[in-house]
């Protein structure tokens, strides 16, 4: 599993669409394969960066959504948007290979807000 985590630096005074250009994101990820971890909104401190997480299998199955993506009718709409109104400032993009299983090999439990 390969996860990729961007980092932008947004306008802050667009907030409202950047969300709705993420939230597009999110389907669009997962209509090619992925798993989209959600988009990350200022909050306090800092207002201007916001991030983004999602994994697909592997390397190959992220090179192939970035390929399918690059001519798919609602991910070009979904660009347009930023170039029309300049939402993003500037990104960065890492990829990271999570681990899952503590040093015995357990994998936790999923927690809840309940558990607190």
């Amino acid at each position: 599993m390969i996860t990729c985590y961007l980092r932008y630096i947004i306008d802050p005074y667009q907030l409202p669409a950047f969300e709705a250009y993420g939230k597009l994101w999110i389907r669009l990820v997962e209509k090619f394969g992925g798993e989209h971890h959600g988009y990350f909104m200022p909050s306090e401190g800092t207002s201007n960066v916001a991030l983004a997480m999602f994994s697909f299998p592997s390397l190959a199955a992220y090179e192939d959504y970035r390929k399918r993506a690059a001519t798919d009718p609602e991910c070009q709409a979904a660009i347009a948007m930023n170039d029309k109104d300049r939402f993003i400032v500037s990104y960065e993009r890492s990829f990271f290979r999570p681990v899952f299983e503590d040093d015995r090999g357990v994998r936790p439990l999923p927690r809840t807000l309940d558990d607190r």
